[in-house]
């Protein structure tokens, strides 16, 4: 249902927008395809079928793809690896725009290989430009900052004339810089981008066209980052005017989500609405899926603050199939392995590259030893030349000792890289489990939170209804025993209503908890029930457990401390933490459950206590209990083998870092677990 709508929209802008698609030329495209007329070899039939594909990237994908062929299959037919290498790499655009970032990866590490394969110093660092791009698409900027420079070392080795492409790459690394908040790097190279643009002729632009409004727009955001939303605004404007000439379709959707975001900021939500919807009008038509994911994101936002359900609703179908498309967890994953085989690829050059270095420092020391021996038959009458062939001696073994240290700097660089690469896997695995309960949570929020308050008004209402028929009922004269009788009922009716209000209010502040789980953590401290909150998570991870296996259910025993205060806690973090507690805690009752035993009653046992100086929180289940040796790694970030390692280091650190306790656990094999979490009271509170 989701693609559908995806593909009903897509529909409705290419009608939208088909006068500007018939317009679907750059500036570049008419020279190319004169020079293809004229082209009189087969290779410079090829590069140029590359470069025509490059022209209609930001326009026409069909375009690209249709030109980006003709020149592979012919490159193929000739063995030209040099032309091979550029058409394939034109072809990696397609997939990357569209969403598909593993598949436009493997393309473009298919096309750097033929690229240094054929030396081609040009097409390998447009390569490493585009693959920096991809991983600034996820906003991963580390990666996207590290190919940056690599084709900046390319392009100037090349000695490349291409000012277009150059510009392109510093801009990049301007914007990594940006993502990094590293704002003065981000300016420098920013600025110099700009400065190489406006001194460019504008007819001497190669087939990657005017780069304007791409350093425009990202001089925008450097503003926005700096607090001049004006000044910004001013360079989201010129950016769409100067992408307008191009045909680049891409850049002018992108200037006008930078509007519509803008907009938003300042309280102009009618502006921001007619911003974002054009610019994801431009940005299904292409299709640019990033482009979708944010403009419908701002949409639904939008309509949702303005209570338009339908309109919000749609924009949420759209931005769920867009993101899909991009976020897909199987897509993330084929990503982290092509990137980990890239990475082991580089590391096997390394090793060959060490072994050559040995063997030439084998030779040389031979040769040394030679030229020692030489001298040594020759040095009653050849002592000057010995001297010589000393000096030349230690100076070859200087050079080599440098070698040696820089290939074991190279060695620890390689392996810190490869255990970052380690705990960045980690960190997406958890990273998407975090947003699937987040997700999950949202929904069942949403979809009871109208009956619940729906609930509340019609028993507020009855309320009165009964009040209304009491007095009614005493201007009726009645036999006192059917009075009394009445006034019974009445009175049964009057407290069966009040406490489906009670009942309601509390059902509203779970579902106020599960909204705020949802919109993630962090932010500032709120007086807390803690109470309150401990038993409302514990019910949520309680009841999505269930949702999961209907067949599992458990004892919740709740020991609540009456005399415990209200206390000053970050609501989210805290909630997130127990989230972590309970799910481990669930986990081992359920194991414990499947086993064959009939007289087994799962319980889980929540107590809340004040002491002077802290509050605690006791969580125990009657599961198997956990070994020693699982203990010590419990809270470690990515314990080899453990499923529940993720979620309690998260608790620990939010416990530990956010709020200066400490979190527990005690466990006896057979017989179950205990955590514990302790909260410092403040200075005023122990005082008082």
């Amino acid at each position: 249902m989701l693609r559908f709508l995806l593909w009903t929209f897509l529909l409705i802008s290419l009608l939208v927008l088909r006068p500007v698609a018939g317009q679907a030329q750059s500036p570049q495209t008419r020279p190319l395809h004169q020079a293809l007329a004229r082209a009189t070899t087969d290779t410079a039939r090829v590069l140029l079928l590359a470069d025509l594909a490059a022209t209609y990237r930001y326009s026409r994908f069909d375009s690209v793809s249709f030109y980006a062929h003709q020149g592979l299959r012919l490159a193929r037919r000739l063995g030209y690896v040099k032309g091979e290498g550029r058409c394939l790499s034109r072809l990696a655009i397609l997939p990357g725009e569209r969403g598909n970032l593993p598949q436009a990866l493997r393309l473009n590490l298919a096309a750097l290989r033929l690229n240094e394969e054929s030396h081609d110093l040009e097409g390998t660092a447009r390569t490493l430009n585009q693959t920096g791009l991809l991983y600034f698409a996820l906003d991963d900027y580390r990666p996207s900052l590290r190919y940056s420079l690599r084709a900046l070392d390319s392009y100037r080795q090349a000695g490349t004339t291409d000012t277009s492409q150059l510009i392109s790459v510093i801009a990049n690394l301007g914007a990594s810089y940006e993502g990094l908040r590293r704002y003065d790097s981000a300016a420098f190279y920013l600025n110099k981008a700009w400065q190489l643009t406006a001194r460019h002729r504008p007819q001497a632009w190669s087939c990657w066209g005017n780069p304007a409004p791409y350093v425009l727009r990202e001089l925008g955001l450097l503003q926005l980052a700096l607090g001049h939303p004006q000044a910004a605004l001013a360079y989201y404007q010129r950016s769409a005017q100067a992408a307008a000439p191009e045909n680049d379709l891409r850049s002018v959707s992108r200037a006008f989500q930078y509007l519509a975001e803008l907009h938003k900021q300042q309280g102009r939500p009618d502006s921001s609405i007619w911003y974002a919807r054009r610019a994801l009008a431009l940005a299904a038509n292409l299709p640019y899926v990033v482009g979708v994911v944010r403009n419908s994101a701002l949409l639904m936002e939008a309509y949702e603050a303005r209570q338009q359900p339908d309109s919000a609703l749609y924009y949420t179908h759209v931005l769920l199939a867009a993101q899909d498309s991009l976020f897909n967890p199987r897509r993330i994953k084929q990503l982290d392995a092509i990137a980990f085989d890239e990475h082991t690829r580089l590391l096997e050059l390394e090793a060959e590259r060490g072994k050559l270095l040995a063997r030439i420092r084998t030779g040389a020391l031979l040769a040394g030893a030679g030229l020692l021996l030489l001298a040594l038959l020759l040095l009653w009458h050849r002592h000057r030349r010995q001297q010589d062939a000393t000096r030349r001696l230690e100076v070859l073994h200087r050079q080599l000792g440098q070698q040696a240290r820089e290939l074991t700097t190279q060695r620890d660089d390689l392996v810190r890289t490869l255990k970052e690469l380690k705990v960045t896997q980690g960190q997406l695995v958890l990273r998407e489990k975090m947003a699937s309960l987040g997700e999950l949570m949202a929904g069942i929020a949403h979809e009871i939170q109208r009956p619940v308050s729906l609930l509340r008004r019609y028993a507020a209402a009855s309320t009165e209804l009964c009040d209304e028929l009491r007095q009614y009922l005493t201007q009726l004269w009645l036999p006192p025993s059917q009075q009394a009788l009445a006034d019974k009922l009445l009175d049964a009716l009057h407290q069966n209503q009040t406490h489906i209000v009670q009942y309601g209010q509390r059902a509203e502040s779970v579902v106020r908890g599960m909204l705020e789980y949802s919109q993630g953590g962090g932010g500032a401290r709120q007086l807390t029930d803690l109470n309150a909150l401990a038993e409302e998570y514990l019910r949520l991870v309680y009841h999505d457990m269930r949702a999961k296996n209907r067949h599992f259910s458990a004892a919740l025993l709740l020991h609540p401390d009456p005399t415990l205060e209200r206390l000053m806690v970050v609501r989210q973090d805290l909630g997130r933490a127990l989230v972590g507690v309970y799910s481990a805690a669930l986990q081992a009752v359920a194991q414990r459950q499947r086993q064959p035993d009939e007289e087994y009653v799962p319980q889980i046992e929540l107590t809340t206590r004040r002491t002077a100086a802290s509050v605690e929180i006791r969580v125990r289940d009657n599961g198997e209990g956990l070994p020693p040796e699982t203990l010590v790694t419990l809270f470690q970030r990515f314990p080899a083998g453990a499923e529940t390692g993720l979620s309690l280091a998260l608790s620990h650190d939010l416990i530990t870092r956010g709020h200066g306790g400490t979190l527990s656990v005690s466990s006896q094999p057979g017989r179950g677990t205990e955590y514990c979490i302790i909260l410092p009271l403040p200075q005023n509170t122990q005082n008082g």
